[in-house]
């Protein structure tokens, strides 16, 4: 039997296998393998009426433009790096400490009201967070200034905002992304915690040397993931959270931001292209980079 043959042969034999992952097949070919065909227009000069098969090809001067402003770009660019780093770092800290915290719970009922209230604030949207962060942040009026009694001028002092940013992003997203390790907690072999109490360990102890080493491999595997998108950030927050004041773009501003405030101003879709290419080349090197050396280091923990 040929290998066409082969394939319809196995493909028929698990078919209901075969209809259940249909759905989510063509929903990745429509929204996310299609329409990397329109990365074509980092290369050429966009215009509506000749379409992007149509438009002129200009090579590498959409990405020329991109860099063209140097202190821009990179700035933008270290911001980037910047956020990812503060939020990989103290959101994987949290969300694990999270995790143990409500695992411990000698009150399991408690624990599970508490992990249903942590993880709201993800299911709220960025746009009415905006006016949460308002409330607190706004001049002489705000929640803060009542409280302390001083004006900190907060959307005119760009210093502040890696603080306010990180604080946003944390109560965010931390409550459901300590699910995962949560999950894996529950798979842990009970009577590991029993020998080792057995053998006079306390709980520290135990949450050391049998908590700790068996979230390892999920740790590695999300921040394996997380590396991939190391050059994108999240829109909402850098755009709406700071209401997109240009006096806080030296500590705010993002590719993603910079490149939607440039669809805004002068609609060059080849620019914004060349953008998003750039993002994903360099996250596509980072994650090849990140797997070959824990495929060294820990071939087990390795994506690929």
């Amino acid at each position: 039997m040929n290998r066409f043959g082969y394939f319809i042969k196995n493909t028929w034999k698990h078919r209901a296998h075969v209809i259940m992952a249909l759905p989510v097949f063509i929903i990745l070919l429509l929204f996310a393998y299609i329409p990397m065909g329109g990365l074509v227009m980092a290369f050429k000069k966009f215009d509506y009426n000749l379409g992007i098969w149509g438009s002129p090809f200009i090579g590498l001067d959409n990405f020329k433009f991109l860099i063209a402003s140097k202190q821009t770009f990179l700035e933008m660019t270290k911001n980037t790096l910047m956020y990812y780093v503060i939020f990989t770092a103290l959101g994987t800290f949290l969300n694990v400490a999270l995790a143990i915290a409500i695992d411990q719970f000698i009150i399991k009922q408690a624990a599970k009201v508490m992990q249903t209230l942590m993880i709201i604030p993800v299911f709220i949207s960025y746009a009415a967070v905006q006016f949460i962060v308002f409330a607190f942040l706004n001049g002489d009026t705000g929640i803060i200034a009542h409280l302390t009694g001083v004006n900190y001028k907060f959307y005119s002092n760009a210093q502040y905002w890696p603080a306010v940013l990180t604080v946003v992003k944390i109560w965010n997203s931390v409550g459901y992304g300590s699910v995962l390790y949560m999950s894996v907690l529950a798979g842990i072999d009970q009577e590991l915690y029993e020998a080792a109490e057995i053998d006079g360990a306390n709980r520290w102890q135990k949450i050391f040397h049998i908590t700790i080493p068996s979230l390892i491999p999920m740790i590695t595997v999300m921040l394996l993931l997380s590396v991939g998108g190391i050059m994108r950030s999240d829109t909402g927050l850098f755009y709406q959270v700071t209401r997109n004041v240009g006096g806080l773009y030296k500590t705010t501003q993002v590719i993603d931001s910079y490149v939607l405030n440039a669809i805004f101003k002068n609609s060059n879709f080849g620019y914004v292209a060349a953008a998003t290419l750039f993002q994903s080349v360099i996250g596509l090197i980072m994650m090849l980079v990140a797997n070959g050396i824990v495929r060294k280091v820990e071939p087990d923990g390795a994506l690929f």
